[in-house]
Protein backbone atom coordinates (compact mmCIF):
# COMPACT_ATOMS: atom_id res chain seq x y z
CA UNK A 1 0.00 0.00 0.00
CA UNK A 2 2.81 2.37 0.90
CA UNK A 3 4.49 1.65 -2.43
CA UNK A 4 1.31 2.46 -4.32
CA UNK A 5 0.86 5.73 -2.45
CA UNK A 6 4.44 6.75 -3.31
CA UNK A 7 4.03 6.38 -7.07
CA UNK A 8 4.24 9.73 -8.88
CA UNK A 9 1.56 9.76 -11.58
CA UNK A 10 1.64 13.51 -12.12
CA UNK A 11 1.34 14.79 -15.72
CA UNK A 12 4.62 16.65 -15.29
CA UNK A 13 6.46 13.46 -14.39
CA UNK A 14 5.00 11.57 -17.35
CA UNK A 15 5.87 14.40 -19.73
CA UNK A 16 9.42 14.52 -18.39
CA UNK A 17 9.88 10.79 -19.04
CA UNK A 18 8.38 11.11 -22.51
CA UNK A 19 10.74 13.95 -23.41
CA UNK A 20 13.84 12.26 -21.95
CA UNK A 21 14.19 9.86 -24.87
CA UNK A 22 14.73 12.76 -27.28
CA UNK A 23 16.80 14.87 -24.91
CA UNK A 24 20.06 14.03 -26.72
CA UNK A 25 20.86 11.98 -29.82
CA UNK A 26 22.65 9.17 -27.99
CA UNK A 27 19.42 7.97 -26.36
CA UNK A 28 17.31 7.00 -29.41
CA UNK A 29 20.16 6.14 -31.76
CA UNK A 30 22.14 3.93 -29.36
CA UNK A 31 19.05 1.99 -28.32
CA UNK A 32 17.28 1.68 -31.68
CA UNK A 33 20.45 1.01 -33.71
CA UNK A 34 21.52 -1.74 -31.29
CA UNK A 35 18.09 -3.35 -31.50
CA UNK A 36 18.11 -3.01 -35.28
CA UNK A 37 21.51 -4.72 -35.56
CA UNK A 38 20.09 -7.77 -33.77
CA UNK A 39 17.02 -7.91 -36.00
CA UNK A 40 19.06 -7.42 -39.18
CA UNK A 41 21.58 -10.14 -38.29
CA UNK A 42 18.92 -12.63 -37.23
CA UNK A 43 17.15 -12.00 -40.55
CA UNK A 44 20.44 -12.44 -42.44
CA UNK A 45 21.10 -15.73 -40.65
CA UNK A 46 17.55 -16.93 -41.40
CA UNK A 47 17.95 -16.02 -45.08
CA UNK A 48 21.23 -17.96 -45.34
CA UNK A 49 19.64 -20.98 -43.68
CA UNK A 50 16.67 -20.89 -46.03
CA UNK A 51 14.25 -20.17 -43.19
CA UNK A 52 13.26 -16.72 -44.44
CA UNK A 53 12.44 -15.60 -47.97
CA UNK A 54 12.77 -11.83 -47.76
CA UNK A 55 12.43 -9.67 -50.85
CA UNK A 56 14.59 -6.67 -49.98
CA UNK A 57 15.88 -3.77 -52.02
CA UNK A 58 19.26 -4.62 -53.54
CA UNK A 59 19.04 -8.32 -52.71
CA UNK A 60 19.81 -10.01 -49.41
CA UNK A 61 23.63 -9.75 -49.56
CA UNK A 62 23.56 -6.08 -50.57
CA UNK A 63 20.97 -5.39 -47.87
CA UNK A 64 23.04 -7.12 -45.17
CA UNK A 65 26.19 -5.24 -46.13
CA UNK A 66 24.46 -1.88 -46.46
CA UNK A 67 22.35 -2.07 -43.34
CA UNK A 68 25.15 -3.06 -40.98
CA UNK A 69 27.29 -0.19 -42.27
CA UNK A 70 24.89 2.59 -43.28
CA UNK A 71 22.01 1.52 -41.05
CA UNK A 72 23.62 0.40 -37.79
CA UNK A 73 27.12 1.93 -37.73
CA UNK A 74 26.09 5.25 -39.29
CA UNK A 75 23.31 5.70 -36.73
CA UNK A 76 25.71 5.06 -33.84
CA UNK A 77 28.23 7.54 -35.25
CA UNK A 78 25.52 10.20 -35.68
CA UNK A 79 24.23 9.56 -32.15
CA UNK A 80 27.73 9.89 -30.75
CA UNK A 81 28.69 13.03 -32.71
CA UNK A 82 25.42 14.89 -32.11
CA UNK A 83 25.84 14.21 -28.40
CA UNK A 84 29.54 15.05 -28.25
CA UNK A 85 29.12 18.34 -30.12
CA UNK A 86 27.12 19.74 -27.19
CA UNK A 87 30.07 19.02 -24.88
CA UNK A 88 32.56 20.42 -27.38
CA UNK A 89 30.72 23.69 -28.00
CA UNK A 90 28.50 24.32 -24.98
CA UNK A 91 25.65 24.89 -27.47
CA UNK A 92 22.55 22.72 -27.22
CA UNK A 93 22.56 20.02 -29.89
CA UNK A 94 19.57 18.79 -31.84
CA UNK A 95 16.83 17.60 -29.48
CA UNK A 96 13.10 17.27 -29.02
CA UNK A 97 10.93 17.33 -32.16
CA UNK A 98 13.88 17.95 -34.49
CA UNK A 99 15.71 14.91 -33.13
CA UNK A 100 12.51 12.85 -33.30
CA UNK A 101 12.16 13.75 -36.99
CA UNK A 102 15.76 12.73 -37.67
CA UNK A 103 15.17 9.40 -35.92
CA UNK A 104 11.98 8.91 -37.95
CA UNK A 105 13.93 9.56 -41.16
CA UNK A 106 16.39 6.84 -40.17
CA UNK A 107 13.60 4.43 -39.24
CA UNK A 108 11.68 5.05 -42.48
CA UNK A 109 14.89 4.41 -44.40
CA UNK A 110 15.20 1.01 -42.74
CA UNK A 111 11.55 0.15 -43.40
CA UNK A 112 11.47 1.14 -47.09
CA UNK A 113 14.10 -1.47 -47.97
CA UNK A 114 11.48 -4.12 -47.20
CA UNK A 115 9.09 -2.91 -49.93
CA UNK A 116 11.04 -2.76 -53.22
CA UNK A 117 8.03 -4.03 -55.18
CA UNK A 118 5.80 -1.23 -53.89
CA UNK A 119 7.99 1.83 -53.29
CA UNK A 120 9.87 3.43 -56.23
CA UNK A 121 13.61 2.73 -56.25
CA UNK A 122 14.48 6.44 -56.39
CA UNK A 123 12.40 7.15 -53.27
CA UNK A 124 14.01 4.32 -51.26
CA UNK A 125 17.46 5.58 -52.21
CA UNK A 126 16.63 9.25 -51.58
CA UNK A 127 15.21 8.71 -48.08
CA UNK A 128 18.16 6.56 -47.03
CA UNK A 129 20.81 8.84 -48.53
CA UNK A 130 19.44 12.01 -46.87
CA UNK A 131 20.09 10.81 -43.31
CA UNK A 132 23.84 11.49 -43.23
CA UNK A 133 23.88 14.96 -44.89
CA UNK A 134 21.02 16.19 -42.69
CA UNK A 135 22.93 14.89 -39.67
CA UNK A 136 26.02 16.72 -40.94
CA UNK A 137 24.06 20.00 -41.04
CA UNK A 138 22.83 19.43 -37.46
CA UNK A 139 26.42 18.76 -36.39
CA UNK A 140 27.85 21.77 -38.24
CA UNK A 141 25.56 24.41 -36.71
CA UNK A 142 26.93 24.46 -33.13
CA UNK A 143 30.51 23.99 -34.38
CA UNK A 144 30.26 26.99 -36.71
CA UNK A 145 28.41 29.04 -34.09
CA UNK A 146 31.37 28.91 -31.67
CA UNK A 147 34.00 28.65 -34.44
CA UNK A 148 35.39 25.36 -33.12
CA UNK A 149 37.12 24.62 -36.42
CA UNK A 150 39.12 21.65 -35.11
CA UNK A 151 35.98 19.51 -34.94
CA UNK A 152 34.67 20.66 -38.31
CA UNK A 153 36.63 17.73 -39.81
CA UNK A 154 33.72 15.42 -38.97
CA UNK A 155 31.50 17.21 -41.48
CA UNK A 156 33.49 16.13 -44.58
CA UNK A 157 33.77 12.65 -43.06
CA UNK A 158 29.97 12.40 -42.92
CA UNK A 159 29.75 13.75 -46.47
CA UNK A 160 32.25 11.18 -47.77
CA UNK A 161 30.15 8.53 -46.05
CA UNK A 162 27.20 9.97 -47.98
CA UNK A 163 29.11 9.58 -51.26
CA UNK A 164 29.89 5.97 -50.36
CA UNK A 165 26.20 5.42 -49.67
CA UNK A 166 25.25 7.00 -53.02
CA UNK A 167 27.69 4.63 -54.71
CA UNK A 168 26.12 1.68 -52.89
CA UNK A 169 22.70 2.67 -54.23
CA UNK A 170 24.10 3.26 -57.71
CA UNK A 171 25.44 -0.30 -57.63
CA UNK A 172 21.80 -1.42 -57.35
CA UNK A 173 20.39 0.89 -60.01
CA UNK A 174 23.23 0.03 -62.45
CA UNK A 175 24.04 -3.47 -61.11
CA UNK A 176 27.73 -3.74 -60.25
CA UNK A 177 29.26 -6.04 -57.65
CA UNK A 178 32.57 -4.21 -58.05
CA UNK A 179 30.99 -0.84 -57.21
CA UNK A 180 29.23 -2.33 -54.19
CA UNK A 181 32.47 -3.85 -52.92
CA UNK A 182 34.37 -0.60 -53.44
CA UNK A 183 31.71 1.48 -51.69
CA UNK A 184 31.34 -0.87 -48.72
CA UNK A 185 35.11 -1.27 -48.29
CA UNK A 186 35.52 2.50 -48.44
CA UNK A 187 32.91 2.88 -45.70
CA UNK A 188 34.64 0.23 -43.57
CA UNK A 189 38.02 1.94 -43.86
CA UNK A 190 36.53 5.41 -43.39
CA UNK A 191 34.91 4.34 -40.12
CA UNK A 192 38.22 2.69 -39.18
CA UNK A 193 39.97 6.03 -39.76
CA UNK A 194 37.43 7.75 -37.49
CA UNK A 195 38.03 5.11 -34.80
CA UNK A 196 41.79 5.67 -35.07
CA UNK A 197 41.41 9.43 -34.70
CA UNK A 198 38.99 9.17 -31.78
CA UNK A 199 40.99 6.37 -30.18
CA UNK A 200 44.10 8.51 -30.10
CA UNK A 201 42.15 11.33 -28.50
CA UNK A 202 40.40 9.44 -25.71
CA UNK A 203 41.83 5.94 -25.12
CA UNK A 204 44.92 7.10 -23.17
CA UNK A 205 42.68 9.32 -21.03
CA UNK A 206 40.10 6.55 -20.44
CA UNK A 207 42.92 4.15 -19.54
CA UNK A 208 44.52 6.54 -17.06
CA UNK A 209 41.21 7.49 -15.44
CA UNK A 210 39.82 3.97 -15.35
CA UNK A 211 42.94 2.28 -13.96
CA UNK A 212 44.43 5.13 -11.90
CA UNK A 213 47.71 4.85 -13.80
CA UNK A 214 49.84 7.47 -15.49
CA UNK A 215 48.56 8.66 -18.86
CA UNK A 216 50.64 7.56 -21.84
CA UNK A 217 51.82 10.58 -23.82
CA UNK A 218 51.50 10.47 -27.58
CA UNK A 219 54.53 10.30 -29.86
CA UNK A 220 53.74 12.84 -32.62
CA UNK A 221 55.58 10.95 -35.38
CA UNK A 222 53.83 7.67 -34.51
CA UNK A 223 50.44 9.42 -34.47
CA UNK A 224 51.08 10.86 -37.93
CA UNK A 225 52.23 7.52 -39.36
CA UNK A 226 49.18 5.72 -37.91
CA UNK A 227 46.68 8.22 -39.29
CA UNK A 228 48.36 8.91 -42.65
CA UNK A 229 48.92 5.20 -43.44
CA UNK A 230 45.27 4.45 -42.59
CA UNK A 231 44.20 7.35 -44.80
CA UNK A 232 46.35 5.97 -47.64
CA UNK A 233 44.73 2.55 -47.17
CA UNK A 234 41.36 4.28 -47.50
CA UNK A 235 42.41 6.15 -50.64
CA UNK A 236 43.66 3.02 -52.43
CA UNK A 237 40.38 1.28 -51.56
CA UNK A 238 38.60 3.81 -53.81
CA UNK A 239 40.17 2.07 -56.85
CA UNK A 240 40.59 5.40 -58.63
CA UNK A 241 43.89 4.18 -60.04
CA UNK A 242 45.20 0.66 -60.42
CA UNK A 243 47.84 0.00 -57.75
CA UNK A 244 49.91 -3.23 -57.71
CA UNK A 245 48.82 -5.68 -55.03
CA UNK A 246 52.26 -5.61 -53.41
CA UNK A 247 52.08 -1.81 -52.96
CA UNK A 248 48.59 -2.13 -51.47
CA UNK A 249 49.83 -4.81 -49.09
CA UNK A 250 52.82 -2.72 -47.96
CA UNK A 251 50.54 0.23 -47.15
CA UNK A 252 48.26 -2.01 -45.09
CA UNK A 253 51.24 -3.60 -43.33
CA UNK A 254 52.67 -0.19 -42.40
CA UNK A 255 49.29 0.91 -41.04
CA UNK A 256 48.91 -2.33 -39.08
CA UNK A 257 52.41 -2.01 -37.60
CA UNK A 258 51.80 1.61 -36.57
CA UNK A 259 48.58 0.65 -34.79
CA UNK A 260 50.26 -2.30 -33.07
CA UNK A 261 52.89 0.03 -31.61
CA UNK A 262 50.22 2.57 -30.70
CA UNK A 263 48.02 -0.04 -28.98
CA UNK A 264 50.97 -1.65 -27.18
CA UNK A 265 52.02 1.72 -25.72
CA UNK A 266 48.53 2.11 -24.22
CA UNK A 267 49.24 -0.94 -21.97
CA UNK A 268 46.22 -3.21 -22.19
CA UNK A 269 47.62 -5.27 -19.30
CA UNK A 270 46.80 -2.51 -16.78
CA UNK A 271 43.12 -2.59 -17.82
CA UNK A 272 42.29 -6.25 -17.12
CA UNK A 273 40.15 -5.39 -14.08
CA UNK A 274 38.26 -2.65 -15.92
CA UNK A 275 35.89 -4.09 -18.58
CA UNK A 276 34.90 -0.69 -20.01
CA UNK A 277 38.57 -0.07 -20.78
CA UNK A 278 39.94 -3.49 -21.82
CA UNK A 279 37.04 -3.83 -24.26
CA UNK A 280 38.16 -0.60 -25.94
CA UNK A 281 41.74 -1.82 -26.09
CA UNK A 282 40.70 -5.13 -27.67
CA UNK A 283 38.65 -3.26 -30.28
CA UNK A 284 41.74 -1.25 -31.19
CA UNK A 285 43.86 -4.39 -31.47
CA UNK A 286 41.24 -5.61 -33.96
CA UNK A 287 42.01 -2.55 -36.09
CA UNK A 288 45.65 -3.60 -36.29
CA UNK A 289 44.68 -7.22 -37.04
CA UNK A 290 42.12 -6.19 -39.65
CA UNK A 291 44.60 -4.01 -41.53
CA UNK A 292 47.14 -6.84 -41.40
CA UNK A 293 44.58 -9.24 -42.88
CA UNK A 294 43.74 -6.71 -45.59
CA UNK A 295 47.41 -6.71 -46.58
CA UNK A 296 47.65 -10.51 -46.50
CA UNK A 297 44.48 -10.81 -48.60
CA UNK A 298 46.29 -8.85 -51.33
CA UNK A 299 49.03 -11.47 -51.47
CA UNK A 300 47.52 -14.85 -50.59
CA UNK A 301 44.25 -16.74 -50.98
CA UNK A 302 44.67 -18.17 -47.47
CA UNK A 303 43.21 -14.93 -46.08
CA UNK A 304 40.06 -13.56 -47.67
CA UNK A 305 38.77 -10.02 -48.12
CA UNK A 306 35.73 -11.03 -46.05
CA UNK A 307 37.92 -12.04 -43.09
CA UNK A 308 39.68 -8.68 -43.17
CA UNK A 309 36.41 -6.77 -43.44
CA UNK A 310 34.74 -8.67 -40.59
CA UNK A 311 37.76 -8.19 -38.32
CA UNK A 312 37.18 -4.46 -38.70
CA UNK A 313 33.36 -4.58 -38.61
CA UNK A 314 32.52 -7.24 -36.02
CA UNK A 315 35.81 -6.91 -34.14
CA UNK A 316 36.83 -3.26 -34.15
CA UNK A 317 33.46 -1.57 -34.77
CA UNK A 318 31.23 -4.05 -32.97
CA UNK A 319 33.39 -4.12 -29.85
CA UNK A 320 34.26 -0.42 -29.76
CA UNK A 321 30.65 0.61 -30.35
CA UNK A 322 29.36 -1.67 -27.59
CA UNK A 323 31.96 -0.38 -25.15
CA UNK A 324 31.51 3.29 -26.07
CA UNK A 325 27.71 3.32 -26.04
CA UNK A 326 27.79 1.63 -22.64
CA UNK A 327 30.20 4.25 -21.30
CA UNK A 328 28.52 7.27 -22.91
CA UNK A 329 25.03 6.17 -21.82
CA UNK A 330 26.15 5.86 -18.21
CA UNK A 331 28.09 9.12 -18.16
CA UNK A 332 25.42 11.23 -19.86
CA UNK A 333 22.64 9.97 -17.61
CA UNK A 334 24.47 10.75 -14.37
CA UNK A 335 25.48 7.21 -13.46
CA UNK A 336 28.81 5.76 -12.37
CA UNK A 337 30.87 4.65 -15.36
CA UNK A 338 31.29 1.06 -14.24
CA UNK A 339 30.42 -2.01 -16.30
CA UNK A 340 27.94 -4.41 -14.73
CA UNK A 341 28.50 -8.18 -14.74
CA UNK A 342 25.96 -8.46 -17.56
CA UNK A 343 27.90 -6.04 -19.76
CA UNK A 344 31.18 -7.77 -18.94
CA UNK A 345 29.62 -10.98 -20.32
CA UNK A 346 28.42 -8.95 -23.31
CA UNK A 347 31.98 -7.77 -24.05
CA UNK A 348 33.23 -11.37 -23.86
CA UNK A 349 30.42 -12.41 -26.22
CA UNK A 350 31.27 -9.80 -28.87
CA UNK A 351 34.96 -10.71 -28.77
CA UNK A 352 33.99 -14.36 -29.14
CA UNK A 353 31.78 -13.39 -32.09
CA UNK A 354 34.69 -11.88 -34.02
CA UNK A 355 36.90 -14.89 -33.35
CA UNK A 356 34.23 -17.24 -34.68
CA UNK A 357 33.26 -15.02 -37.63
CA UNK A 358 36.82 -14.39 -38.81
CA UNK A 359 38.53 -17.70 -38.06
CA UNK A 360 35.62 -20.14 -37.76
CA UNK A 361 35.95 -21.30 -41.36
CA UNK A 362 39.35 -22.80 -40.47
CA UNK A 363 37.67 -24.99 -37.84
CA UNK A 364 34.21 -25.68 -39.27
CA UNK A 365 33.40 -26.80 -42.81
CA UNK A 366 29.80 -25.60 -42.53
CA UNK A 367 29.81 -21.88 -43.38
CA UNK A 368 26.25 -21.35 -42.15
CA UNK A 369 27.21 -22.79 -38.76
CA UNK A 370 29.96 -20.18 -38.44
CA UNK A 371 27.54 -17.37 -39.32
CA UNK A 372 24.84 -18.68 -36.99
CA UNK A 373 27.23 -18.99 -34.07
CA UNK A 374 28.59 -15.48 -34.61
CA UNK A 375 25.04 -14.06 -34.88
CA UNK A 376 24.02 -15.75 -31.61
CA UNK A 377 27.03 -14.23 -29.84
CA UNK A 378 26.29 -10.77 -31.32
CA UNK A 379 22.67 -11.12 -30.19
CA UNK A 380 23.79 -11.97 -26.65
CA UNK A 381 26.14 -8.97 -26.61
CA UNK A 382 23.82 -6.32 -28.03
CA UNK A 383 20.72 -7.92 -26.53
CA UNK A 384 22.31 -7.45 -23.12
CA UNK A 385 22.81 -3.76 -23.89
CA UNK A 386 19.24 -3.28 -25.12
CA UNK A 387 17.69 -4.96 -22.07
CA UNK A 388 20.00 -3.42 -19.47
CA UNK A 389 20.07 0.08 -20.94
CA UNK A 390 16.44 0.42 -22.03
CA UNK A 391 15.39 2.05 -18.73
CA UNK A 392 18.59 4.09 -18.61
CA UNK A 393 18.03 5.57 -22.07
CA UNK A 394 14.29 6.11 -21.81
CA UNK A 395 14.09 7.71 -18.37
CA UNK A 396 15.35 11.12 -17.14
CA UNK A 397 18.91 11.40 -15.86
CA UNK A 398 19.65 9.73 -12.53
CA UNK A 399 20.85 13.03 -11.05
CA UNK A 400 17.62 14.89 -11.96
Amino acid sequence: MTTLLNIDNSPGKAKKQALAFFELAFRPFFLLASLFSIIALLAWSAILNGNLNLNVYGGSFWWHTHEMLFGFVAAIIVGFLLTAVQNWTGVQSIHGKSLALLVCLWLVGRALFLFPAVVPVWLIAFVDIMFLPISAVALARPIIKVKLWRNLMFIPILLVMTLANITMHYSVIEPSVELMTTASTTMVLLVTLVMCIMGGRVFPMFTANGTQTARVNAIPLLEKIAIISTLLALIISLNLIKVPALINAIIFFIAAAAHVVRAYRWKIWVTLKTPLVWSLHLSYWCIALGLLLFGLAELTATVTHSQAVHTLTVGAMGTMILSMISRVSLGHTGRAIIASKVMTVAFIAIISAVIIRVFGSYWFSNYNLVINFAVVLWTIAYGSFVVLYFPILTKPNARN
